[in-house]
């Protein structure tokens, strides 16, 4: 079966989160990624954490790519990168303002080598306006960009958000865009250049709360709920009382209502004053939160997502990082691949989660540092492995069994 994206070509030079989930999305949709890194340290993902090269951080974004060891601060390593430009549709790069200007590879540049190219730029503020030579980390977008003021309770400090959806969420937004520009591209035979900012990307997913703030006068920010909706939606406490053991029940309408109150044997709630309308049932918040309680307490929080969820009402286990490996819906679905790595072994891998019946695109494991230097370069220019050798003793390239000669450290310069 072939894949949606067989036939792009992508130089990846990203790092970390935010731009290494947007070309780790077109390499699992079938685009061919190659992955640009420095000789000796490589993306400074591969050793979060952990201090070693296989980091299950950098795993996890960088499966279905190819790893070339190019050291671009080398003039002979900018030429072959040059060269290889005209071979590829897209180039991809999120490193620290600057960095690129440095290393003299900007879009006019690759442009006049390659007037197809498409020029895609990932940064915490773009590259123009008051902000644009800030750096940035997921967390410092999610600030900028309003998730801090929404998330928390009421009355305390606005609080961070857990996902890293300012890294993994701006990925997604890129990948879509280089997506409409490689089809603009095929229809026109002509690239672009793709100035994405974290901050600005951020604002997407913050857009129901604007509604909301603008729905109720505007002249206030959106504010803190907590885990409350309108009573009786809540997180509620279940068996056997962990600190993830909760089930988030949402009501919204009458029929919902009456459902959960026939679903957890309490029809008297149904004819008690208090809750007899939505207002009253939201003035008697506390009572009412006392009396579903009851019933989640005497529960598993599966337990009350299976029953509730079966009867119609909208409910939610409180799922942390290891239920994913043992729920049996994902299990069913196939969301979870088990890839074999070179170093790590045999891991577990969340696929790319749309279901596409006319494209599918095995898990890879990611690459190990440089291990594709001598088949890129071999193919797309020519070279041979006496060339390929000597490049490698003169550290303008690198592959896995030449010695690095020096440690993996994070780049100082590795905020976007």
């Amino acid at each position: 079966m072939a894949a949606a994206l067989d036939g792009m070509r992508v130089l990846d030079m990203t790092q970390y989160e935010a731009g290494t989930s947007g070309t780790q999305a077109l390499a699992w949709l079938g685009a061919d990624v190659v992955k640009i890194e420095r000789p000796g340290s490589g993306d400074p993902g591969r050793v979060v954490r952990t201090g070693q090269d296989h980091a299950p951080y950098f795993l996890t974004w960088n499966s279905n790519k190819r790893s070339v060891c190019i050291d671009l601060a080398a003039p002979e390593g900018r030429d072959i990168f040059l060269k290889l430009v005209p071979h590829y549709d897209v180039f991809v790069e999120n490193y620290g303002p600057g960095v690129i200007e440095k290393l003299d590879i900007g879009y006019d540049v690759l442009a006049a080598i390659n007037p197809r190219i498409i020029y895609a730029r990932l940064k915490g503020f773009g590259t123009t306006g008051p902000y644009a030579g800030f750096k940035s980390f997921d967390m410092i977008a999610q600030a900028m960009g309003g998730g801090f003021s929404v998330t928390g309770e009421p009355d305390g400090p606005p609080m961070r958000p857990g996902p890293t959806v300012g890294d993994a969420g701006t990925g997604v937004q890129l990948a879509l865009a280089i997506t409409a520009a490689y089809v603009q591209q095929q229809r026109t035979g002509r690239g672009q250049e793709i100035d994405l900012a974290m901050y600005e990307a951020y604002t997407y997913y913050m857009r129901t709360q604007l509604s909301l703030a603008e729905a109720a006068g505007g002249d206030r920010p959106a504010p803190r709920h907590g885990n409350a909706g309108g009573s009786p939606t809540d997180l509620y406490p279940c068996k056997p009382f962990g600190p993830n053991d909760w089930a988030y029940i949402m009501v919204v309408t009458t029929r919902m209502w009456d459902t959960l109150c026939i679903t957890i044997d309490r029809p008297d709630l149904l004819a008690d004053p208090r809750f007899a309308r939505g207002r009253l049932r939201n003035a008697n918040r506390e009572a009412l939160y006392e009396e579903v309680a009851k019933w989640t307490r005497a529960h598993t929080k599966r337990e009350v997502f299976q029953i509730l969820g079966a009867a119609g009402v909208p409910c939610g286990y409180n799922a942390d990082t290891t239920d994913y490996w043992t729920d049996p819906h994902m299990q069913e679905r196939g969301l979870i691949e088990t890839v074999r790595h070179a170093e790590a072994g045999d891991i577990d891998l969340l696929r790319f989660p749309p279901l596409m019946s006319e494209s599918h695109v095995p898990i890879e494991a990611a690459p190990l540092l440089g291990a594709h230097t001598a088949e890129v370069l071999a193919a797309d220019l020519g070279l041979d492995a006496a060339e390929i050798r000597d490049l490698e003793q003169r550290g303008v390239l690198a592959s896995p069994d030449v010695p690095e000669g020096a440690e993996m450290e994070p780049d100082p310069q590795a905020a976007r």
